[in-house]
């Protein structure tokens, strides 16, 4: 742990979901980054790890922190909170970040348009970034994606092709809707997920979802044409690539004004572009 001159001129980061997968990972990575330092590990109230040290849960040794289920004193004591909670979960846990304007960046999943009106609510107070995906890889998936969508005639059919874990329990994954998404507008139609349903409909977006084994993620956007088919293809081996990506976009938005933040802004702002 570093000490308390240190950990002064560090951003210190409230975790939501600090026992789940991600939120391990999390707590994994976090110990080997030298600019910021987890200050709330935050469970569920039913959680049978309140109580218990963070670092312990996650195979790192004693951290001097307890992980609570006590919010809003875990965001007083924050400079930016990070949510791998659950879907469930995510409004209360925005209207929370809201109440103390912290910045809040959610890799939750699953909600849909659930929480559309409480995220541009929430974004004129704080500052807000949505991600379902958080690798700088995938971000770059997502403006290939664009662009090849862009260029390619009409007649190439668009399919997103996704594969996870067994637990993952929402299907096609957020990532792969976000993918699709964007394929869509580059080739401004409305988005329609056409599944294995045949004949598609002109601009319809085709998924497919496997969920088997212990995949930490792999994404493929499939341009299929007349004799020929271009393949965007990103795979990812372990949880830490989300878990340092999620920790660099933290840092980010520490410092941002309120606003509704996406993947896209911060790859503009590691690019330069």
């Amino acid at each position: 742990m570093p000490t308390d001159t240190a950990a002064s001129s560090l951003t210190r980061v409230a975790l939501i979901g600090a026992t789940g997968r991600m939120g391990v990972a999390l707590l994994r990575a976090a110990a080997n980054c030298r600019d910021l330092i987890i200050t709330g590990a935050i469970a569920s109230p039913g959680s049978l790890a309140l109580g218990r040290d963070a670092g312990e849960l996650a195979g790192l040794g004693a951290a001097n922190l307890a992980v609570s289920a006590d919010l809003p004193r875990a965001l007083r004591q924050a400079d930016v909170a990070i949510d791998f909670s659950s879907p469930h979960a995510a409004e209360a846990n925005l209207e929370a970040a809201r109440a103390a304007r912290k910045p809040l960046l959610i890799g939750t999943t699953g909600f849909g348009s659930a929480l559309d009106a409480a995220l541009e609510a929430a974004a004129r107070d704080i500052a807000l970034l949505l991600a379902p995906n958080t690798s700088v890889a995938v971000a770059v998936l997502n403006e290939l994606t664009r662009r090849a969508a862009q260029a390619l005639p009409r007649e190439f059919d668009i399919d997103i092709l996704e594969r996870h874990h067994r637990q993952k329990q929402d299907a096609p994954s957020g990532t792969a809707l976000a993918l699709g998404a964007t394929a869509a507008a580059a080739r401004g139609v409305p988005l329609k997920a056409a599944g294995s349903s045949l004949p598609r409909g002109e601009g319809e977006i085709g998924f497919a979802s496997v969920r088997a084994g212990q995949t930490a993620g792999a994404h493929t956007v499939l341009f299929s044409g007349a004799g020929e088919e271009l393949s965007l293809t990103h795979r990812a081996f372990d949880r830490g690539v989300f878990a340092r990506g999620a920790l660099a976009v933290a840092l980010w938005l520490a410092s941002r004004p309120p606003g509704r933040y996406g993947m896209q802004e911060f790859l503009g702002f590691k690019t330069g572009t």
